[in-house]
């Protein structure tokens, strides 16, 4: 027997169950890969226990048994997090008793409880992903969590499924402007709009501190990182090569890992800076990432706006957020290509960033000496130091590789002299340490460069593998200047963009032979593009958003209090429309009925009360004999109606049933009995 007939000759409280569970599992599954491997398991186990239970019309499990069970959960919750309170422990819990609960469905009750639980299970999705994906998924376990309850509430018998989806699909569709309106017009005021972070579940990223080889592991990593409108055209922007979007600033060197200043030491020391020539302007949506750093094209002294954003700016460049980004950001800016930065006198604090370990990359520091000792170098400067590193680096059989391979303690001395290969942050760091061991100030700057223009939505998508390693040198009378090693290594990465990729896999290798690298490209984009509209949309309808719409309708200086009245205003009218409503769908009942009992009632009011199931020839007999000849004209008029309801006729029966109720109107009912 197939799936098919199994399931038709199963008796109806089955079927539904199967249904339900199914719905349940479409609102576990998406949660599965955020529960630990054990409670996914279990969870899957207990599905598939009562899917077994229904299929064999077997009984449930006694109450005992499903109390040792939820103690079980419990205390493996425990176990796992030390709280049941919080998003991860708490999200457990709750998929784990919600696959409990179908276990103990014995009434009608316990089917309520399993249905508002998956109702606020399907929620939990939105704590680790408000994506689009994931929307579209909890709309499907909306619909059929609806469908389900349509269903329990359907007449006994065998009712079509598909009647039930119907009427959930036309419940979803009336509810839908309700939801729309509630969702522009509530107030978002923080904390209460917002979902719970997670610091310590961040999305890859940029850090205050670097290894060699971290950023090498980013470029693994395509996921978007942030995204970028610029006001105007192409043709003011600046080439792609020379787009560096500044992230954390490195200069601290303890002869292992760079890492940046602390930040509690910053704020109110702004970096010097000096802008010139036209400003770029443009609009950033960064998605979180749990980290301070705002990432900005080059130099902007005003630094981003965003509603409720405070952001500062630290004397390396950097400009910081006082909380991590724990949400999809949108801010604005300004930045200047053209700029000058930091003191063009040597000050104390430049001493900082010349300072390197005593017993650090040794032949490093006597390549650095040799170097000074040149006649070329001294005469020229610290441009021409600069100059001579970078010819080494083109001439000297440098590579530029995602696997150069495990450094050991001394990076600059193996990376000059003995693999002569490695990513953009083993050429940054040997770059400024053979600066620094020359003299000179020198320091680490990593952030994103470069970025592909989406050609669907215009916008500037950079991603994790954009991440970048680059330096800043220090020289007198001009202050800080940017110098990309890397492009010296590899002019492609910088002047053509090509990037290194990690090898595509059997899952990649097989999607290429099925879609075209055109195809999938185009693909990708239009998908890309779609999610940065719901992130710029939806994730990111802030209250600055709902005000600037209240202005577009005509409120001079809206709050959040117009706000409240506005959506107080469109509640009255949603409740003033169902009542009309409600009051037009019972003008639709049958007319006929309608007559009927407005003639019932005359009786009644005449002394003779009648039940309501009483058919028009009965009521017609017992006006006889209660009312005798008085009340014949009532009961012809009662079996002319009768008539109209039961007899054939292929005509229009409206106007017969107009014409008895003009009758009915006219008609002298009996005042007296018999």
């Amino acid at each position: 027997m197939n799936l098919r007939a199994t399931l038709s000759h199963l008796p109806r409280e089955a079927r539904d169950t199967l249904f339900l569970l199914g719905v349940i599992a479409c609102v576990l599954l998406p949660l599965f890969p955020h529960l630990p491997l054990w409670a996914g398991l279990f969870a899957g186990l207990l599905l598939l226990w009562r899917t077994g239970l229904a299929l064999l019309s077997r009984p449930l499990p006694s109450r005992w048994l499903l109390f040792a069970l939820l103690v079980l959960a419990v205390a493996a919750t425990l176990g796992q997090f030390r709280t049941i309170l919080g998003r991860e422990a708490g999200v457990t819990l709750i998929a784990l008793l919600l696959a409990l609960k179908t276990l103990e469905a014995r009434a009608r009750r316990d089917a309520m409880v399993i249905f508002f639980l998956g109702f606020f299970t399907m929620l939990s999705n939105f704590f680790f992903s408000q994506s689009m994906f994931t929307a579209a998924a909890m709309l499907v376990a909306l619909l059929g969590l609806l469908t389900a309850l349509v269903n329990a509430h359907m007449p006994v018998g065998r009712p079509p499924l598909a009647v039930a989806l119907r009427t959930a699909a036309r419940m979803a569709l009336f509810g839908t402007p309700v939801m729309v309106a509630l969702f522009v017009f509530f107030p978002r005021m923080a904390p209460l709009w917002g979902l719970p972070g997670d610091q310590l579940s961040g999305r890859s990223g940029l850090s205050g501190s670097m290894q060699v080889g971290n950023i090498a592991q980013m470029a693994l990593d395509d996921t978007v990182a942030f995204r970028v409108r610029f006001d105007g055209t192409d043709s003011a922007l600046p080439p792609q090569s020379a787009m560096y979007f500044r992230g954390p600033v490195l200069s601290d060197f303890d002869g292992r890992e760079w890492q940046a200043l602390p930040i509690r030491d910053t704020p109110n020391t702004p970096a010097l800076l000096e802008v010139q020539g036209p400003g770029i302007g443009y609009e950033t949506t960064l998605e979180p990432n749990q980290k301070p750093w705002l990432l900005l094209l080059d130099a902007s002294p005003e630094g981003p706006k965003a509603s409720g954003l405070q952001a500062f700016m630290a004397r390396d460049l950097e400009w910081l957020s006082i909380r991590p980004v724990s949400e999809v950001l949108r801010y604005r800016a300004t930045s200047y290509p053209q700029f000058r930065h930091g003191p063009l006198t040597e000050t104390r604090t430049l001493r900082f960033s010349s300072a390197l370990p005593a017993d650090s990359n040794p032949r490093t520091q006597a390549l650095a000496a040799q170097m000074r000792a040149d006649p070329a170098v001294s005469a020229g400067g610290t441009q021409a130091l600069v100059d001579a590193a970078l010819k080494r680096l083109r001439t000297g059989g440098y590579e530029y590789t995602l696997e150069p391979g495990v450094y050991g303690e001394h990076t600059a001395d193996e990376f000059w002299f003995d693999r002569k290969a490695g990513f953009c942050e083993h050429i940054a760091s040997s770059f400024v340490i053979l600066m620094r061991a020359a003299g000179v100030p020198a320091r680490v700057v990593t952030g994103y460069q470069g970025g592909e223009r989406n050609p669907v939505d215009g916008y500037w998508t950079v991603r994790q593998s954009d991440a970048h390693a680059w330096t800043e040198v220090w020289i007198e009378g001009r202050g800080w200047l940017r110098v990309d090693p890397t492009g010296a290594v590899s002019p492609g990465r910088i002047g053509q963009f090509t990037r290194l990729r990690a090898p595509r896999g059997a899952f990649g290798n097989a999607v290429d032979r099925v879609i075209s690298p055109g195809l999938a490209q185009q693909l990708r984009a239009v998908w890309e593009a779609a999610n940065n509209r719901w992130n710029q949309w939806v994730l990111n309808y802030t209250q600055t958003r709902q005000l600037d719409m209240l202005k577009a309708l005509g409120f001079d200086a809206p709050d959040w209090q117009d706000l409240v009245n506005l959506l107080a205003g469109l509640v009255a009218a949603a409740a003033l429309g169902g009542a009309a409503w409600s009051a037009w769908e019972r003008l639709q009942h049958d007319p006929w009925l309608r007559l009927l009992t407005l003639a019932r009632k005359r009786l009644a009011q005449a002394g003779l009360a009648l039940p309501a199931h009483l058919p028009p020839r009965a009521m017609a007999e017992a006006v006889r004999a209660h009312f005798g000849a008085a009340g014949e004209p009532l009961a012809q008029w009662l079996l002319e109606l009768e008539a109209l309801r039961y007899a054939a006729h292929g005509s229009n029966p409206a106007p017969r049933l107009k014409q008895l109720r003009r009758q009915f109107a006219t008609l002298a009912l009996p005042t007296h009995s018999a």
